[in-house]
Order: structure tokens, then sequence, then C-alpha cells
């Protein structure tokens, strides 16, 4: 089972957040290119969880923009998931590691949800 836990442990802290971002291809062709105003799902030192409607394929390079602080990141697709609405979740990774990016503050890395108790038979 520590091994099962150690395989599934991220790299930094998720944290499930809605931000304005702006994305936009950095790769030709022009004719595939395109600037996207959507939001994160999730973030994290290393990256984002994103929806887009724009075409994008595993290991392309994007470049991602907090509408908040007008800051880029390049980063490339790691994923892509689920469609929904015309839209796909994509996995973007940092080609470098930016905590600072997103301006929030990160849960400590030792920091766990504990896990509901189990109802009492108890009435």
């Amino acid at each position: 089972m520590k091994g099962a836990a150690q395989a599934t442990r991220r790299r930094s802290q998720r944290v499930i957040i809605t931000l304005a971002i702006t994305i936009r291809t950095v790769e030709r062709p022009k004719e595939s290119s395109f600037v996207e105003e959507t939001h994160t799902l999730v973030v994290n030192a290393h990256g984002a969880l994103v929806v887009l409607a724009g075409q994008v394929r595993v290991g392309q390079q994007l470049l991602i923009a907090n509408r908040a602080t007008q800051q880029e990141q390049l980063c490339r697709v790691a994923s892509l998931g689920a469609a929904s609405a015309g839209k796909v979740q994509v996995g973007l990774e940092f080609l470098k590691p930016s905590r600072d990016f997103w301006h929030i503050s990160f849960p400590p890395e030792d920091w766990v949800v504990p896990e509901p108790a189990p109802p009492s038979d108890k009435p």
C-alpha cells in the first residue's frame, strides 16, 4: 500500500480554484493557431487543469497568461481528458515550475484532508 500511495503522490499540492486565464498557441501552422480566454479547474506549482475549446495535442507547447497579473508562462499539454459542451479538460505542465505564478497560498506539502469518521451505530 505504501508504494501505491507514493505512486499517486503529486509533485505539489493541488488547489481547486477558478482563475481567469488566456491560452494561445506558440507553434505554426498559423491556420491552427488560436487565442482563447478560459479558466482553470485546478492549479498547482507545476501547471493546471483547464478547459479549452481549441484543438490541442499532447506535447504541444502553449502560452498561458494569468489575466489577474498579466504574467505569462510557457507550458506543454500533458493530458487530454473528458469533453463536455464542446470543450476538453486539458492538463498543462509548466516548462519551468512556478509556485508564484498563480499568486495564491498553497497548502503545506504535508497537509492532508482527514478522512471522515465512520458513522456511529448509537442513536
